[in-house]
């Protein structure tokens, strides 16, 4: 019989190409993606959005560095949820709402580099070809993913330094060429945001700087995990800070708001050409399509350890369906397969939204979890996380009522995903216990690939 079981390469990752990792998940999805968006919400608020989802993304990342300095593993987040929760509904359903969350993130990031190349060709085919570009890219990531850790940490760390240097770049020449007087006041804020719509649009910024779970979930591959998955998670989320207010600037002096928003798909590559002209548009699109390749590569790489974590743990079913390899293998054929649909049945808005949404309330399970469950054990602090649990509502909340008000049906696509995936996990749950799979058997296996 053939071992199947995931296997993890410890020490594979150095701090550098942890922290490259990071930040390519969160420049990939954040500032290419989501400026516009958080803009028709916020306003000339936008880049204060970004600030503020900021310090809350470094009060979640608190139960994160905590559990996982202790217990550092592949997977992290699934194993922070079963040692607060045990091998139960909340453990299995929370770690399927991140996964989720982060594969909805992977079609995010790709219909963002399918509208952001389309730049170089626009025509009336744009439609079109977003989707099928979108799909092409998660094929690549797919193909590198395969070729294992050493290719992944070569690829994410050439692409930080070309990323984020271009995007410092872009900042300077948009800003030389549109002076330092902003076309987006921040106050009066243009477009008189509202306090519902400002907090809605935190919610769908704290998108742009999740991609520190990424080195959560990468745990023991990290060098020096005790030490380094805190380390690489400050520095991601401190870097990327800086390179989206270099943005937001940026872009606040070149565009309208309603220019902004008109482009929001594409706002960046828009911003550049009021500058430079055609060779700022074409400079902006070559960075966003490293940023959104390299974010994508990031994101499956984590996503699938993360599913064949949850297989090992024996939280979700699995079936080999007749494929050769191990269970990482499988999970990373899933990962790209759902993406895949994602990014051809769904445009960039309800993407994030649904996104955000996920990723919300399984944050929200973290932090109560460890806050009742092992705060003593790893020495957290009571007022830090319960002022991240509350942070989060409020911006969940906020979040549900703009987008009930705008767009009610994919508040209700999220709240029934939501739903469906705890009804699941109760069920499967509760069947794997009958059958008596404490004997240790890690997955269901499918019915004729162990012969």
């Amino acid at each position: 019989m053939t071992d199947r079981s995931a296997k993890y390469k410890k020490g594979s990752l150095s701090l550098i190409a942890t922290v490259a990792m990071g930040t390519g998940v969160m420049i990939g999805a954040g500032i290419f993606a989501l400026t516009g968006q958080v803009a028709e919400l916020a306003g000339g608020l936008f880049p204060a959005a970004f600030i503020i989802a900021a310090i809350i993304s470094g009060f979640s990342a608190y139960s994160y560095i905590k559990v996982a300095g202790a217990y550092p593993s592949a997977g992290g987040i699934a194993m922070i949820l079963k040692k607060a929760y045990g091998p139960s509904t909340v453990t299995g359903a929370a770690s399927l709402l991140m996964a989720l969350s982060m594969v909805i993130n992977e079609s995010l990031v790709a219909r963002t580099f399918g509208a952001y190349t389309l730049r170089l060709f626009p025509g009336e085919a744009a439609d079109f070809w977003v989707p099928v570009l979108a799909v092409g890219l998660i094929a690549v990531a797919f193909a590198v993913n395969v070729a294992g850790n050493k290719v992944i940490g070569t690829v994410s760390n050439v692409s930080a330094v070309l990323k984020i240097g271009g995007l410092l770049v872009f900042a300077a020449i948009a800003v030389a060429a549109s002076g330092v007087d902003l076309q987006i006041q921040p106050w009066p804020p243009s477009g008189d945001p509202t306090a519902p719509d400002f907090i809605g649009a935190i919610a769908l910024a704290i998108l742009a700087f999740k991609g520190f779970t990424t080195i959560t979930n990468s745990g023991d591959e990290i060098v020096e995990p005790e030490k380094n998955i805190g380390r690489a998670i400050v520095i991601s989320l401190a870097i990327c800070l800086v390179v989206y207010l270099a943005v937001c600037f940026a872009v606040a002096s070149s565009l309208s708001l309603e220019e902004l928003i008109r482009a929001k798909d594409y706002a960046l590559a828009e911003a550049a050409r009021p500058a430079i002209g055609g060779y700022g548009t074409t400079f902006t699109v070559i960075i966003a399509i490293i940023a959104t390749a390299s974010g994508l590569l990031a994101s499956v790489f984590a996503v699938s350890r993360m599913l064949a974590m949850l297989t090992d743990m024996n939280l979700i079913p699995h079936s080999h369906f007749g494929m050769p390899g191990d269970i990482q293998k499988h999970t990373l054929v899933y990962t790209v397969v759902i993406a895949a649909a994602l990014a051809a049945l769904f445009d960039l808005s309800r993407i994030a939204s649904m996104g955000a949404i996920f990723y919300l309330v399984m944050d929200m399970a973290i932090h109560w979890g460890v806050l009742r469950h092992l705060r003593g054990e790893v020495e957290a602090s009571a007022p830090v996380l319960v002022t991240a649990i509350v942070l989060d509502a409020l911006a969940l909340a906020a979040f549900l009522f703009v987008k009930g008000s705008s767009d009610p049906l994919i508040v209700g696509v999220s709240l029934s995903g939501i739903a469906v995936v705890f009804a699941f996990e109760r069920l499967f749950l509760r069947r794997v216990r009958g059958q008596g799979s404490e004997d240790g058997h890690a997955h269901q296996h499918g019915e004729n690939h162990d012969s």
